[in-house]
Order: structure tokens, then sequence, then C-alpha cells
């Protein structure tokens, strides 16, 4: 290794394994920035398909189907807002528009949410290509190991936050402005950026068993780390919690460090079993020779 010139070894998603490239740093960082960018065209795209366009129902012999059907002012994104207000918002809370282009605006955060739900699979593949060069070649990131995973528990953390925390954070805060004798209005931005808080809050801090997961594979820290420092992760996880809860009553973070707390100790003993489980096989493999 020389300077500039600090060699990476990759075997890149679209390469045979046994076709190694010798790759430099500006050329990692330019394939990069080619998958970022991939990512943002993916993002965009799921986005403007959200805000432009209907799902209506149809029937094939017999079986209920939706089509797309371009309708810009009732779209997707519309109709996933007027369930959540629906089936969030307290019985006597409204929503209202203080200024023009405000319902515009929140429409947007929507189709972002959505554009980035919905991204995911193919999110979750960039990552994985390019971290590949840093992982164990024996183990592969798969759809079973990685994939899937991710994908629930980015939804499982939306769910979460949709049917336990979001309504009980808003029930809480208007029954204490009902204690003051205070009317309760929300405009739709405040509404969505409220909601859009909770559910990437909740969806990315749910991914933390993969992203142990992924650290483990690469070997830059032994399995014995994770447990070696919980008390300090129960810190940090109360912290998060604290920061990205948008109320700040000191009460709703537990909604969150609690989660993260049970999932770190599931990706401590996912890291641990596949720990033993390489040991095992390494200690098998050289029994054979």
């Amino acid at each position: 290794m020389n300077g500039a010139n600090i060699a990476i070894y990759f075997t890149g998603s679209n390469k045979p394994m046994s076709m190694v490239v010798e790759m430099t740093i500006r050329e990692h960082i330019e394939e990069l920035r080619v998958r970022v960018l991939r990512i943002a065209v993916v993002i965009i795209v799921l986005t403007i398909f959200a805000m432009t366009f209907d799902l209506r129902p149809i029937q094939i012999n017999g079986v209920p189907l939706a089509y797309p059907y371009p309708d810009p002012l009732h779209n997707i994104s519309i109709r996933l807002t007027f369930y959540m207000q629906e089936s969030l918002l307290p019985e006597d809370v409204s929503l209202i528009q203080t200024a023009p282009g405000q319902a515009f605006f929140s429409q947007i955060y929507v189709s972002v949410l959505i554009g980035l739900t919905a991204s995911i699979p193919f999110l979750m593949r960039e990552i994985s290509a390019f971290i590949s060069p840093a992982i164990n070649t024996k183990t592969k990131i798969g759809l079973l190991n990685v994939f899937l995973p991710s994908i629930a528990l980015f939804i499982g953390g939306i769910a979460f936050s949709y049917l336990l925390v979001i309504p009980f954070v808003l029930g809480f805060l208007y029954e204490y402005g009902e204690a003051l004798n205070v009317a309760t209005f929300l405009t739709i931005n405040n509404f969505i950026s409220f909601v859009m808080q909770f559910f990437l809050g909740f969806g990315i801090a749910f991914q933390l068993p993969i992203l142990m997961y992924g650290i483990s594979l690469t070997d830059i820290i032994s399995p014995r780390f994770w447990r070696a420092n919980f008390r300090y992760a129960v810190l940090i996880l109360v912290i998060f919690g604290a920061l990205i809860t948008p109320d700040g009553s000191g009460v709703t973070m537990w909604f969150v460090s609690i989660p993260m707390l049970l999932l770190y100790l599931a990706g401590m003993i996912i890291v641990e079993k596949r720990a033993a489980a390489a040991s095992a096989s390494a200690k098998a493999a050289k029994t054979n020779t």
C-alpha cells in the first residue's frame, strides 16, 4: 500500500468471485457515488409515483387486484394521509392549513416515506454490494440473512410506532392540553412531520440487529465486544431515544429505548451464535484435514 494508491480488493456483486479487481481509494469513492445515485433515483421515481398515481381496484377472474391510474388529486399519498388522520388523531382534534401549500408539501413528505420504504430491498442490495469486500468471503449476504430481516425490521418499526407509540403520544399530549382547557388544532405540516419522525426513527432504530450482524461479518471487532460494553449501550440507546422523540416529555423516549435494548440483546445473541458456529466449523475443518 503506497500513499493515495491504497488498494482495496473488490469482488463486487456483478463479478465472479474469481475475478478480483484491485481498486484505488478514488475508484472506491466513485463506486460509492454511483450506488448512492442509483438509490436516490429509485427513491425519487417511487416518490413521484406515489404523488401522481392512485391504485384503482379491479377483479380478474374473481381475484381482487389493483392497477395504477394517474390522478394527482386522489393519489396514494393522499389516501395514506386520510388513513393516518382517521386512525391516529384523537376524536376532537382537526387538521388545519394556515398557509397555501402546506397540504401539498405534507404530501411530498408522505410520498418520500412511501418511496423510502418501497426502495428498501434495492437500498439493502446496493449497501451489501458495496461493503462485501470487507466481509469474510465464506459468509454470503443473501435473502434470508440480510434482505428479508432488514425489510421486516423496518416495517416492524413503522408498525410499532403506528400502532402503539404515536396514538399514546398524541392522546397523552391532547389530554394534557385539555387539562389546561386549551383547544387543540394541528397544522397538516406539523402532524405529518410528527408522524414521519416517529416512522423513520423507529424504522431505522429497528435495524440495530442487522447493523450488529453486518459488523460481525467484517471481523473488525470481537463478538464479545457487544456483551462487554452492554452498560455503555444502555446509556447510548437511552440518549438516542430522547433525541429522536419529538414531544420532549421524557416518557415516550422509553418507547424507543426499551425496544432497542431488546433488539440489542437479540443482535448480541445472533452474533455470538454465529461466532460459535464459525468456530465449530473451523475446528471440524482442521480435524478433517
